[in-house]
């Protein structure tokens, strides 16, 4: 029998859950609180909740809500000025993942020290972080319950991949209320997201019986609620099931890593500001009939999880259904077809593709790719 490592943070899920986020900063003995989040999450209310859900428990606390789409090694810089010069000791992140990337990348600097590039790859961070309370306000990046963070290289133009079981945070808030507040474009490109993580964790070289249960359920969530979801705000049903399946989705990718689709989508995530859930959706169905010929039987059972009718079909027409399944969604929800479509030309495929080859994600994608099959797979998209 294999020895399977399973690395998750507390988990606290359901309705009004973030009025815990006080108690549970006490509960890892904080004394004063950076809360990280950003303008869109400011307006929508949620970041103002947490500052008087502090102030409810008698915690002192900073903020800091320089934070971007994509967001940028000089925002982890201020950041981290900010909890110094504060004297903070803990870290409230609020927001999707690109808050939570950045509370965890200050958390770095915080206690260890040097530039955010020096962490970049995998294990490199030394010493212990002060404690994260994470609040997920997106379904989503996964960022509350990983071992990730994502920062872009403002030199290099590159998105660092940082990965480390000491960036799991220690409390991780779901709170499926909070996705009532974005609109139906940001509901979609993020939903997608959390199908790229679920599917590229269950057919991860690194994916055990302890993150296939995770990717599983979070697959069949998203192929049901997605749609609901992003046709109405305020369907709770679709709202908890969605959110649900980004948690699901985020402690799979954790722990199974991920693949092609995630190396490439962070390659061209550092280079152009298009939506990171825009990119995976666009490259999911290329990359997926990629790595078919690695996990046939994996493909067989993905579709089944879509509620895909497989009986009578061979391993590659379950396959392609599946494929088909991905595309078709997209189309329903409004993602863009092509590269194109979104400004990626084809004199952009060198570089992209050597860089998606540097990254992390492409050690555990399933089967082996070269820098030519990188640039077939962009070029088909295109």
């Amino acid at each position: 029998m294999h020895i399977n490592k399973f690395v998750t943070p507390e988990i606290i899920f359901g309705k009004n859950a973030i009025r815990q986020a006080g108690d549970a900063c006490l509960r890892l003995g904080a004394k004063r609180v950076l809360i990280v989040s950003d303008s869109g999450v400011a307006r929508a209310g949620w970041l103002e909740k947490v500052m008087d859900i502090c102030k409810e428990s008698q915690l002192p606390f900073a903020t800091f809500i320089d934070v971007t789409t994509d967001p940028k090694d000089t925002e982890v810089v201020k950041g981290c000025r900010t909890f110094i010069d504060h004297e903070c000791d803990a870290i409230i992140g609020v927001g999707g993942g690109s808050a939570l990337d950045v509370a965890k990348a200050i958390a770095i600097l915080a206690s260890n020290g040097g530039k955010i590039s020096d962490y970049e790859g995998i294990d490199k961070i030394e010493k212990p972080l002060p404690p994260m309370i994470m609040i997920m306000t997106t379904a989503g990046s996964g960022s509350e319950v990983s071992q990730f963070s994502v920062i872009v290289d403002s030199n290099r133009k590159k998105k660092m991949t940082i990965v480390s079981k000491t960036l799991v945070p220690d409390i991780a808030i779901i709170d499926p209320y909070t996705l009532v507040t974005k609109d139906s474009s940001l509901t979609a490109a993020t939903g997608m997201d959390v199908l790229t993580h679920a599917i590229e964790a269950y057919v991860s070289i690194a994916a055990t019986p302890l993150t296939d249960v995770q990717a599983k359920n979070a697959i069949t969530l998203v192929s049901t609620y997605l749609r609901p979801s992003v046709a109405s705000k305020t369907n709770e049903e679709a709202k908890e099931a969605m959110a649900m399946a980004s948690l699901q989705a985020g402690l799979a990718f954790s722990n199974a890593i991920l693949g092609a689709a995630h190396a490439i989508s962070h390659s061209i995530g550092g280079k152009f500001s298009i939506s990171h859930g825009e990119i995976n959706a666009i490259l999911l169905p290329y990359v997926m009939d990629f790595n078919f010929i690695a996990a046939p039987r994996r493909f067989t059972e993905m579709a089944e999880l879509m509620g895909i009718d497989t009986r009578g079909l061979t391993q590659r027409e379950a396959g392609n259904a599946a494929i088909q399944f991905v595309k078709e969604l997209s189309l329903d929800i409004g993602i863009p077809k092509r590269f194109r479509e979104v400004g990626i030309t084809e004199d952009m495929m060198d570089v992209i593709s050597q860089t998606a080859l540097e990254d992390a994600c492409m050690i555990t994608n399933p089967r082996d790719m070269n820098l030519e099959q990188v640039k077939s797979i962009l070029k088909n998209v295109l």
